[in-house]
């Protein structure tokens, strides 16, 4: 549909009641709510470079130190949520291949089911706490995510071995 354009106004607009200063300091302030850009490194986080990966997710991991970085728990008992990451003592030490498969970012091999890295990471997540323990970077490896994440790889151990109660 055609249209015909605007006639010219007789008259200027009004102005607002807002000044400019005003429209600044708004500004302002929803400058100081925005996030920055890059996630915040904690010691915990940086004492990932350079170690080796503890998923070791068979037929994933690559065994390259220079990759690994910590990878959260995505469970919602973690304390994963909407926009939320799950605190660093709910992570373990993972490769750059183990992390995608366990963040869903790469398909997982065939024969490698979700049980499987579940367990891998309930694993991986033990031995990333008595690392940090060794680095007195974790006060204890009793914690409550550690307790966890022990009875669900022992768990984990009965049920591949075949030793149901």
């Amino acid at each position: 549909m055609k249209r015909s354009p605007m006639p010219p106004r007789a008259t200027s607009l009004k102005s607002t009641g807002f000044t400019r200063s005003v429209r600044i300091e708004a500004r302002e302030v929803t400058k100081t709510v925005r996030k920055s850009a890059r996630p915040r490194m904690t010691p915990i986080r940086r004492a990932a470079r350079g170690q080796d990966c503890t998923l070791r997710l068979p037929g994933v991991c690559n065994w390259n130190p220079e990759t690994t970085v910590l990878c959260h728990s995505n469970y919602l008992a973690d304390g994963k949520g909407m926009g939320l990451k799950a605190p660093d003592t709910a992570a373990a030490f993972g490769c750059s291949a183990c992390h995608d498969v366990l963040d869903g970012r790469r398909l997982r091999p065939t024969g490698l089911t979700l049980h499987d890295v579940d367990a891998a990471f309930a694993a991986g997540v033990q031995r990333t706490h008595t690392i940090l323990a060794r680095m007195g970077l974790m006060q204890s490896t009793n914690s409550e995510a550690a307790t966890r994440y022990e009875l669900e790889a022992a768990s984990n151990q009965k049920i591949s071995s075949g030793e149901m109660t």
